[in-house]
């Protein structure tokens, strides 16, 4: 079971969130605990400035992206795929964490101080890592937190087509191995690459709804 790390000394209270925006504080620190008091309460860290950089900021996007489980849109061509990588989980967060903050993708946000905070959050045993895998090399995959019934998803990265796509299908098919409807994927934002795998938009109140039933769950047992 993950370790439970000390309390932080800052709380996050959605309750005082202002409708339709998403950023809802700035400042705090990164220790773990200060993690995932974010993630129970609704909230993530993310910099303010240029690729993440500048001040740390707490994100609740309004509306937020998740992906209901049974509601996975997989297409022809990504079945095909499915059989072109091998999936693990956990055997190289590290190497998924340096794929996912590459200085040469567009839009990203990864800093060495997230990716540390990260790294501890994984040691604790909180975050984890969806990787494909082809010939023997990493070729895309995943990473986020898992917290009872959420899955938090912060990243992912591929160098093969397809093979982002892959690792989400699989963290999909692990969480709904119990078919609990409860379980949450979320996925921050919606964007039309996420769209076409199924990902939708709700409101925050409905999030936080949904995130309230999650956390009174036990993990997934891959994750536990």
């Amino acid at each position: 079971m993950p370790a439970e790390p000390v309390a932080s000394r800052y709380a996050f209270d959605l309750g005082v969130a202002v409708p339709g925006e998403d950023l809802i504080g700035v400042g705090a620190d990164l220790e773990p605990g200060t993690l995932l008091a974010g993630y129970r309460a609704g909230v993530f860290p993310m910099g303010l400035g240029r690729h993440g950089r500048g001040p740390l900021g707490w994100w609740s996007p309004d509306p937020r992206g998740v992906l209901p489980l049974r509601e996975l849109k997989v297409s022809r061509s990504l079945r095909k795929s499915l059989a072109r990588f091998d999936v693990r989980v956990d055997t190289a967060f590290d190497r998924v964490l340096e794929g996912c903050a590459d200085t040469r993708r567009p839009g990203r946000w990864i800093t060495p101080r997230i990716g540390e905070a990260y790294r501890r959050l994984y040691d604790l045993g909180w975050a984890h890592s969806v990787e494909c895998w082809r010939a023997g090399e990493l070729v895309g995959g995943l990473y986020g937190v898992a917290i009872g019934g959420l899955f938090a998803g912060e990243s992912m990265f591929h160098t093969e087509t397809d093979a982002s796509k892959v690792a989400l299908v699989r963290l999909v098919e692990y969480l709904r191995e119990d078919d609990d409807p409860r379980r949450l994927l979320d996925v921050q934002w919606r964007t039309d690459h996420l769209a076409s795998l199924g990902v939708v938009e709700i409101g925050r109140e409905d999030y936080r709804s949904r995130l309230a039933e999650a956390l009174r769950l036990d993990p997934p047992p891959l994750f536990s």
